[in-house]
């Protein structure tokens, strides 16, 4: 049925690219302005709908710049805050939204904020936190801000070059904008994805002479935490009773990895960045185990009991690691 009526809006897929593509020319022509800054910025974005696995590779990001004075920008999708707002310890998802908040517990010694005018909020941040370097999380369609890097992600089993524009496909910006990146990371790739198959990947997306390709895949923690000092193995998930809770653009690689670790689960699936209501929890909340993302944790801690998230980080192999540390290292 979804498909179907994806086929049926394709003319409205034809309108809305057309609309991406000459907001695009007027950005390219100068006609819209693009700002750049002293502080240097890291772009982090795809040409999609999501599911391409941004905040891991944030977090990522963030590793690797351990050390320096970080700030991450975020629009706080679907936060009931406005305007320009700077987390505190006192900051809950409500006003952060679910992904920022996600990142702002697990490194609190970085500036999370969140605007949804780019511009703003770096300039907001660089009077009051004064960092080394600002991380622009989902920002790649953002043009009234130039980043000094830019890094574009797309998913292996859905590379750009194959996908359509909303609503048929899941595009929201034009294939050619992938021109705007100095790195292309695909993502959610095979643990042993051969170097055939990269050579078939990068021929597909044509890089240019300045841009690199990097892969990586999925890894996912061998147990489930509880946000504390809470752990469980996943082998010691077998034959309870669990409740699977995902609220993310793309469920399936984790569907698929909890079947390959044996664990058996009824999937509550919700849209992404959803809001639970209590009669969504009344679903679910009487599990044995009530498992979810670490995304949906952050919107589900304190109103669930036996709750529990299973972590997950991208994994380069040891060329494309140094490749990644390399190119941010020599941004300063």
């Amino acid at each position: 049925m979804l498909q179907l009526l994806r086929k049926i809006a394709f003319p409205i897929s034809l309108i809305y690219a057309m609309v991406i593509h000459v907001r695009n020319f007027l950005f390219d022509r100068g006609i819209f302005s693009s700002k750049s800054y002293e502080t240097p910025t890291i772009c982090v974005g795809n040409l999609s709908v999501g599911g391409t696995g941004k905040t891991p590779m944030t977090e990522y990001l963030l590793r690797i710049l351990d050390g320096r004075k970080i700030a991450v920008l975020s629009r706080g999708y679907k936060r009931k805050s406005k305007g320009f707002y700077l987390a505190d310890a006192k900051s809950t998802v409500l006003e952060l939204g679910d992904e920022p908040f996600q990142i702002h517990g697990k490194f609190p010694e970085v500036a999370v904020a969140v605007d949804g005018d780019r511009r703003n909020g770096i300039e907001k941040l660089e009077s009051l936190v004064q960092p080394e370097v600002i991380v622009l999380d989902d920002a790649f369609q953002h043009r009234r801000v130039k980043p000094t890097f830019s890094i574009l992600l797309t998913t292996h089993q859905n590379l750009y070059v194959d996908d359509w524009y909303l609503p048929t496909g899941s595009l929201r910006d034009a294939k050619k904008e992938a021109k705007r990146a100095d790195l292309i990371i695909v993502t959610k790739c095979p643990k042993d994805i051969d170097d055939t198959e990269r050579d078939v990947i990068w021929e597909k997306l044509s890089p240019l002479e300045h841009q690199k390709v990097l892969f990586a895949s999925l890894a996912y923690h061998d147990y489930v935490s509880d946000g504390g000092e809470g752990k469980i193995l996943l082998s010691e998930l077998k034959g309870k009773q669990v409740a699977l809770v995902t609220g993310i653009a793309s469920p399936e690689p984790l569907v698929r990895y909890l079947k390959t670790q044996e664990v058996a689960f009824e999937h509550f699936e919700f849209g992404d960045h959803h809001h639970f209501s209590e009669r969504d929890i009344g679903q679910f909340k009487d599990h044995e185990v009530v498992l979810s993302t670490e995304k949906d944790f952050v919107r589900l801690q304190g109103r669930v009991d036996r709750l529990y998230f299973l972590g997950i980080a991208h994994s380069f192999s040891q060329n494309d690691g140094s490749a990644l540390q390399n190119a941010i290292g020599n941004l300063f």
